[in-house]
């Protein structure tokens, strides 16, 4: 069930639109992303790269620079590892580019995600010993390798953690929080105790961007020197989810503007092969159609056939993978179809359509699609969801959850019952035992204090406006509010009382539905639908008039403009 809720934020939208430009309409969007004084809107609309937090701010980064620092003075050999997904391959490629600039022997691995399993293991320990590696230098994983970092030192190792996601901890008998660290001989977190850095919601990317930034600012490089690397840093920036807030916003900004004419082989040859050359790049075509290509080699191969794309440097080598990859990512779609599919039929003919919290176990599942697969059902049915496969050495798993609902912390709460578990308040992964399933399912379910309100799937109005106040300058002006994204979401307005006439059906899967709206004024406007089409048509039979959520679009076709009301919600 939809609550709409309209976001009632104060402020005095017409001196913001006086002072800087803009219909008020964009004064009280900007006042609803919570950016209140005349510096945050400054910087909202128009923040530079200049204005990116130091990566001297971050505790452990002086530290670590002086120690690779000592590294490439001593050429020993330095590895960097990974992790499967986007902001692991983008991680390992800034990383692996910037050293090798400074004089660094170093090389990669990243783990397979059917054999390794999540981030640093013993296995690649021991690779890295067989290979005569002095420093490993992890990224977008590690702080929670308590055992494994343990065991590289007890091997005479040096090891660096550069990490982003939650630090481990345990809750005391008398309610205090006792955090666990590895043993590591340095630790480049923003989210650990005692780090001053002041925007902790970066990706691991971002962390291997600043660390690289400082490496080569001591060095006295160009202060240029990084820009190559900035449009990775935003690909995983979004591809991550990381809220596009403070810098993110800035970064991603400046990383798509650069990614339309990258100079990269790799990422130009998979833009060409999705039909994106020439266009401008989107937060959307990063979360939507690149990033999940890159992120297929994890999935169902292995995630260095996506870091070899990025270090190509043959053109044809580049085109190869490429295509290979967009392939990958066709075979990952169909298969997650059919896993969707199949949980949505468990979940409708069992009792779990009861359960506040979904736990799906769907054994013949390919373990890299769980995640994939619980975002889906958690779109559908609003509630957190985990999904559950099974592995060579038990079940392994993936959560998303809803904003109310945290899904790191109900972990810990679980901790008994599983192998192994890391993650965000909004997602999480996780193995266990076979025979613990149920009980997972029932401790989860028994531990949430999710109330039906907010279980609520909500859509959240920025501003009840009329239909007829939308213009081409005003549909102009809200490019200046993009990249759109995890925080910093699309606007939203609203209208009651619309009419809905004239739906016509198109598209090969008959998604995409034209129509016109009518307010009731007489005022008339073209309107599009994206969903089920036919569908949407037999409902909108139901009544005359309709409250509509909408976003206003420019449709451009055969040299002509014309304003088009795009339809998100109505009820």
């Amino acid at each position: 069930m939809e609550k709409w809720v309209v976001s009632a934020k104060r402020g005095d939208f017409y001196a913001i639109s006086q002072k800087f430009g803009v219909d008020p309409v964009i004064a009280r969007l900007i006042r609803n992303r919570d950016q209140i004084t005349d510096e945050e809107i400054e910087q909202y609309l128009y923040g530079t790269m200049e204005k990116l937090h130091s990566w001297k701010q971050m505790k452990g980064m002086e530290d670590a620079l002086k120690m690779i620092e000592q590294k490439i003075r001593e050429k020993k050999k330095i590895r960097i590892i990974g992790d499967y997904d986007i902001d692991g391959v983008c991680s390992t490629y800034i990383l692996l580019t910037g050293l090798r600039k400074a004089g660094a022997n170093a090389d990669i691995d990243i783990p397979d995600r059917m054999k390794d399993g999540y981030g640093i293991s013993r296995e690649l320990i021991d690779r890295a010993r067989e290979a005569k590696i002095d420093t490993i230098i992890t990224c977008d994983n590690g702080i929670s390798a308590i055992e494994q970092i343990a065991y590289a030192k007890r091997l005479g190792m040096t090891v660096i953690v550069t990490d982003h996601h939650e630090i481990p901890y345990e809750e005391q008998q008398d309610g205090t929080i006792r955090t666990i660290l590895p043993d590591a001989d340095v630790i480049v977190n923003p989210k650990q105790p005692g780090c001053p850095y002041p925007f902790k919601g970066i990706c691991g990317a971002m962390v291997a961007y600043k660390l690289i930034c400082g490496l080569f600012e001591r060095a006295g490089f160009s202060s240029h020197a990084h820009e190559e690397l900035i449009e990775f840093a935003a690909i995983a920036t979004v591809g991550d989810v990381m809220d596009l807030a403070d810098e993110n916003r800035i970064l991603v900004k400046e990383g798509l503007r650069r990614i339309t004419n990258t100079s990269n082989k790799g990422l130009k040859a998979l833009i060409l092969v999705n039909n994106l050359e020439g266009k401008p790049i989107s937060a959307y075509h990063i979360g939507f159609v690149l990033g999940p290509c890159i992120n297929a080699s994890g999935r169902l191969s292995t995630a260095k056939r996506a870091l070899e794309l990025l270090m190509a440097e043959d053109e044809k080598k580049a085109a190869e993978l490429a295509v290979d990859l967009k392939a990958l990512n066709e075979s990952r779609k169909e298969m997650t179809a059919k896993g969707v599919e199949e949980a949505v039929q468990m979940i409708e003919t069992s009792h779990m359509d009861s359960d506040r919290v979904l736990v799906i176990y769907l054994p013949k599942c390919h373990e890299s699609l769980a995640g994939i697969i619980a975002g889906r059902i958690r779109e559908r049915y609003a509630k957190p969801v985990f999904v559950l496969t099974k592995g060579e050495e038990g079940v392994k798993g993936s959560g998303r959850s809803i904003e109310a609902y945290h899904m790191f912390k109900e972990l810990v709460k679980c901790k008994a019952l599983l192998s192994k578990f890391g993650g965000h308040p909004m997602a999480a992964g996780l193995s266990l035992p076979e025979e613990n399933v149920d009980a997972f399912r029932k401790l989860l379910n028994d531990n949430c204090a999710l109330t039906e309100e907010e279980m609520a799937e909500k859509v959240r109005i920025d501003v009840p406006m009329p239909i007829s106040y939308v213009n081409m300058p005003l549909i102009r002006q809200l490019n200046l509010l993009e990249p759109f994204g995890k925080g910093n979401t699309k606007p939203l307005f609203a209208q009651k009382n619309i009419k809905i006439t004239g739906c016509r059906v198109f598209g090969k899967n008959r998604n995409v539905v034209k129509m016109k709206l009518y307010d009731e004024n007489g005022f008339e406007a073209d309107g599009v639908w994206f969903g089920d089409g036919d569908a949407f048509v037999e409902q909108i039979r139901e009544k005359e008039r309709w409250s509509v959520a909408y976003y206003p679009s420019i449709n451009a076709y055969n040299g002509r403009e014309s304003i088009e009301i795009i339809v998100q919600n109505y009820i």
